[in-house]
């Protein structure tokens, strides 16, 4: 069971990093000139010409979704890496802090878990000025709950082991002790976390950008081009929406099964079930 694994998980590292791959060749190929407005072109169907279609613009549609794509990986990542690197710091801290310290950031991971992510993110992209970092902060200050529970238990189980009481009592200081032994040892659940918060911290960016809390009109990310295509799809103009709407999903679903895959991976209980 435990190859069959392995072996899933090395199919979808492989078909993401293919996914990934043509995504970004296309951005770098595909030229800007096909996002400049062309009435002559507005609203046309799917063809060899324009596999996406138009839109009412006259722009390409699929020029727009690889690059909005693009935009939302890229801030997707950044949000869930902020996530990851707060959730390992407040982790670390509460699990080598003095109980008054642990108790605290318990109570505060508490409290961000019970507020809805959605509103919260917004709330954060309104009060630093909305475009790419209100959704950045945004979203990495709400991904670090879960994954900060994570690094606190296990910083709590190795503590008190005996490789880390001999470097106390050799003298070593706590950022030694972190950086040679807890970081190493908590490495492979950050990876992880990181892994399976990138497909949230995408579809969140795209989610607040489609209810206009977002990226601004001037940055065409997925969640911007679905909003703007609502308008049209009742009147016959699917493609604005779906070609999108369905690479969005493939892209977010390729990376959750890799998030998956590692989880079961290094958990050796769930591996062997």
């Amino acid at each position: 069971m435990f190859n069959n694994h392995r072996k899933k998980l090395v199919f979808n590292i492989i078909g993401t990093a293919l996914i990934l791959g043509t995504l970004i060749v296309l951005g770098i190929f595909l030229s800007d000139e096909s996002l400049i407005s062309s009435f002559a072109n507005k609203n046309l169907t799917p063809s060899w010409q324009h596999p996406f279609g138009t839109d009412w613009m006259g722009r390409d549609m699929l020029v727009r979704t690889i690059k909005g794509l693009r935009i939302s990986l890229s801030v997707g990542f950044i949000g869930a890496f902020l996530g990851a690197g707060l959730a390992t710091i407040l982790g670390i801290i509460a699990g080598i802090g003095s109980n008054k310290v642990d108790e605290f950031i318990v109570w505060l991971v508490d409290l961000f878990m019970g507020l809805p992510h959605l509103i919260f993110i917004i709330l954060i992209s309104f009060m630093v000025g909305g475009g790419v970092k209100g959704v950045v902060l945004g979203v990495g200050l709400t991904h670090w709950p879960i994954l900060t529970r994570l690094v606190r238990n296990e910083v709590r189980n190795i503590r008190h082991s005996e490789y880390i009481a001999i470097s106390r009592n050799l003298g070593k200081s706590n950022f030694f002790i972190v950086r040679k032994h807890l970081l190493p040892h908590l490495l492979p659940q950050i990876i992880v976390g990181f892994l399976l918060l990138f497909p949230h911290a995408i579809i969140h960016e795209a989610a607040i950008t489609f209810l206009g809390f977002g990226l601004s009109v001037q940055t065409p990310s997925i969640g911007l081009i679905l909003s703007e295509a609502v308008k049209y799809i009742s009147i016959g103009k699917w493609w604005l929406a779906v070609f999108p709407g369905l690479l969005l999903v493939i892209v977010i679903k390729s990376f959750d099964d890799i998030g998956e895959e590692c989880r079961i991976l290094a958990n050796p209980f769930s591996a062997n079930e």
